[in-house]
């Protein structure tokens, strides 16, 4: 029986919260990992463990065996050229397993801002949609926690200049984890429906409450910075219309988040 979900990617900022919420309800869930299992809160025990490397193949006959779902979170901005090759690897091997269900968590907007972790999430896209298996691709908009990142970093500076005129609409890593198990348990959807948080955010309001619950006073000024891809943010390629979906607002997200870590993820870490 093919009940085993796959989570690539499951001990990230998304992945290990799909891995707890699915684990959570009673689904047989395992995580893909580079590493051996390792103490972590956030990963479940009785999630299962495989061990492989997407950009090397490596691993994955194994991974797959007895899947009937794949929620690919994998993803690395710093290497994004290995998020192509890693998907060529994890699809061909799951055509060889038996075709599960492949989940791809992408990002809102991609396919209108040049920028090249973006191009690579649309050429991952791609191959999903032409893989020959069944899909379900999601796109959701930035993260709560790279926000705070951003702002944290910029707000070190004693006039703290961000770009003008971009605008975000964060999302709640929980509520995009909610989504992901929904679907992942459902039948194939293609493309999903965009999910986005509750609000959108001036970046330069988003760092100054950043600012106001560090406790912190800085002059936040807005500068001009010229480029198609500002441009396409600004003219609003970030934004989900309609129905949000998201529901905790970045506010309160800053309430609970661990504001002396500025490390990406330590608001999850922390479990807020």
């Amino acid at each position: 029986m093919r009940d085993t979900i796959l989570v690539t990617g499951g001990t990230g900022v998304l992945g290990a919260r799909v891995v707890q919420r699915l684990a959570e309800g009673g689904r047989p869930v395992r995580v893909l990992s580079r590493r051996l299992r390792w103490a972590d809160a956030r990963v479940p025990e009785k999630a299962e463990w495989a061990v492989g490397d997407l950009a090397e193949g490596t691993g994955l006959d194994a991974a797959l065996d007895g899947v009937g779902t794949v929620v690919h979170c994998a993803s690395d901005p710093r290497r994004w050229k290995n998020d192509v090759t890693g998907a060529r690897h994890l699809l061909a091997a799951a055509r060889k397993a038996g075709s599960p269900h492949v989940l791809y968590v992408s990002i809102v907007g991609i396919d209108k801002v040049p920028f090249g972790y973006y191009r690579a999430k649309l050429e991952v896209e791609r191959l999903v949609e032409r893989s020959g298996l069944p899909w379900t691709v999601l796109r959701a908009t930035q993260f709560h926690d790279l926000v705070l990142v951003i702002g944290q970093q910029v707000g070190r500076l004693p006039v703290v200049p961000v770009p003008s005129g971009v605008v975000l609409q964060p999302v709640d890593v929980g509520d995009v984890a909610v989504r992901v198990a929904e679907l992942a348990v459902g039948e194939p959807a293609g493309r999903a429906p965009d999910l986005g948080g509750p609000a959108e955010w001036r970046l330069a309001e988003a760092v100054r409450a950043v600012l106001r619950a560090k406790g912190r006073r800085r002059p936040v000024v807005e500068v001009p910075v010229p480029g198609a891809a500002i441009r396409a943010v600004r003219e609003g390629a970030l934004l989900v219309p309609g129905d949000r979906m998201g529901r905790r607002g970045f506010e309160e997200f800053l309430a609970a988040a661990p504001l002396g870590d500025r490390a990406y993820g330590a608001a999850q870490r922390a479990g807020s």
